[in-house]
């Protein structure tokens, strides 16, 4: 339990911040509320944002209207100028500024991740980092393809693949079997299936009849039904193109 708050309220924020696929491949990731995490990590960068504005404005704005002063008290601008027309210019200098847009679009970015995480439950990563993990992810096959020998991730995703379809050849195909467990103020649901779920990976959020889930994990086990999820309950969810959908049927659930 204290791990868990430790990992939510400090480590989670930081790593809040980073792309889902990064978040994955961290040593504690089950261990963290992303909401809380994602929320929290909106806050701080709203604050950090507005702080960064706020100083930003005083060291470009005061030194110029005071250049501007200057300048007119000693005639330099014209005998008509006033001190409105000075600090109006000294605005535009800094309305128009980019370091001002790029404060002003963190500041953005963070009320709409804390918006996702509070409302959605979405943990949305930074746009940058994103932008980064999607270009690498597009670079990622043409480094592979020049490569002569095959790396051994590659080998071991082929192995994988090759056990999951001798595992199939010999498997029944049954009914999913579904499991409720309820930990403190949380509640997770595992679903056991005898065939893979297309698409079903950590931490997209799944539709259970009614009911929004965000997916925790996946693995391969032994026994009629090897392929398992495991899902945790969210508070609230909206429907969307990317929520895998599914029905409980002719489901068993185990009690």
């Amino acid at each position: 339990m204290l791990t868990s708050l430790v990992l939510t309220y400090i480590a989670g924020p930081l790593a809040a911040f980073l792309p889902a696929r990064w978040r994955n491949t961290l040593p504690f990731p089950g261990h963290v509320q992303w909401s809380r995490a994602a929320g929290l990590s909106g806050v701080l960068e709203v604050g950090a944002a507005i702080l960064a504005l706020a100083n930003w404005y005083q060291y470009l704005m005061f030194p110029i209207v005071d250049r501007g002063v200057d300048l007119a008290l000693s005639g330099k601008l014209g005998v008509e100028v006033t001190d409105q027309q000075i600090a109006g210019a000294a605005y535009t200098v800094f309305l128009f500024h980019p370091l001002t847009w790029v404060l002003a679009y963190f500041a953005i970015e963070g009320a709409v991740r804390l918006c996702g995480a509070a409302f959605a439950e979405n943990v949305l990563g930074t746009l940058p980092l994103g932008l980064i993990d999607r270009t690498l992810a597009l670079l990622a096959p043409r480094t592979r393809a020049k490569t002569t020998f095959p790396d051994q991730g590659n080998a071991q995703s082929f192995a994988g693949a090759v056990r999951e379809r001798t595992m199939l050849l010999r498997l029944k195909q049954v009914p999913d079997e579904l499991q409720y467990k309820t930990d403190q103020t949380q509640e997770f649901l595992e679903i056991r299936a005898s065939r893979p779920k297309d698409d079903w990976l950590a931490p997209k959020v799944v539709r259970v009849d009614d009911l929004y889930y965000r997916l925790e994990e996946n693995s391969v086990d032994y026994g009629p039904r090897p392929f398992r999820y495991c899902l945790r309950r969210l508070e609230r969810g909206v429907p969307g193109r990317n929520v895998l959908l599914y029905k409980t049927g002719d489901a068993v659930v185990k009690q």
